[in-house]
């Protein structure tokens, strides 16, 4: 049986990164890539069309907001997949490492598929202190207040179609991850993490890049951690 895979990559101003990312990932592999354009003012749209890709539009910043319009788009096409896969268009995670994620699902029923960074090799500089910190923050409160052993908040992942909505995802900003994290453990998911490489990314990071960015997010990860116990 042939595996439907969906890729929704979120992008904001990624003119430079998006369009590698869509032609890196393994051809044969994905049924269909899906850009959403979240409010970029470059060149974003034309480069992911160039590449290939399907390209939506929200025009509403924020990273979750992104992931839930990707989601919709899916949620009514006539053909679901059976797996949906989210990697960023900063360039940043190899694509070409995306069959290692859907492999424990193919293979081994598994429900979700975490790439885990702290896991694999990461290049020098590839993540600033503040996002180390935060991950460990992050994971080791998920540990103490949850008892979940995850490694990472990684952007990088693959859940089932089916578990993906049965999870009810709400978050529209920078919550976004730790909440599918949290509720796939809370709803005794099958879920695993593969280590992934992971590199400098292409262009500024609009999250760990500014100290308000950097706040923010921290905040909204913390919130939502203590939000689900």
């Amino acid at each position: 049986m042939n595996t439907r895979v969906n890729v929704i990559i979120p992008a904001f101003n990624e003119e430079n990164g998006v369009g590698s990312v869509i032609k890196e990932i393994p051809k044969g592999l994905v049924e269909e890539v899906i850009v959403v354009n979240n409010a970029s003012t470059d060149q974003t749209e034309t480069e992911a069309v160039k590449a290939g890709a399907t390209v939506l539009k929200e025009e509403v910043k924020g990273y979750g907001r992104a992931c839930l319009k990707g989601m919709h788009y899916i949620s009514v096409k006539e053909v679901k997949p059976d797996i949906v896969v989210f990697i960023d268009a900063d360039h940043s995670d190899y694509p070409e490492e995306m069959s290692d994620l859907l492999k424990p699902i193919i293979d081994d029923d598994v429900d979700f598929v975490i790439g885990s960074r702290a896991l694999g090799k990461k290049e020098s500089g590839a993540m600033t202190p503040q996002q180390v910190f935060g991950n460990w923050l992050a994971t080791s409160l998920m540990r103490l207040f949850y008892n979940v052993k995850f490694t990472d908040l990684g952007p990088f992942r693959a859940i089932k179609y089916e578990k993906l909505m049965a999870l009810d995802m709400q978050d529209k900003t920078y919550g976004w991850t730790v909440e599918m994290q949290l509720k796939a453990a809370k709803m005794k998911m099958k879920c695993v993490e593969v280590p992934v490489n992971y590199r400098k990314r292409i262009g500024f990071s609009k999250i760990s890049g500014t100290v308000k960015g950097t706040i923010l997010a921290g905040y909204k990860i913390i919130w939502t951690i203590l939000k689900y116990l």
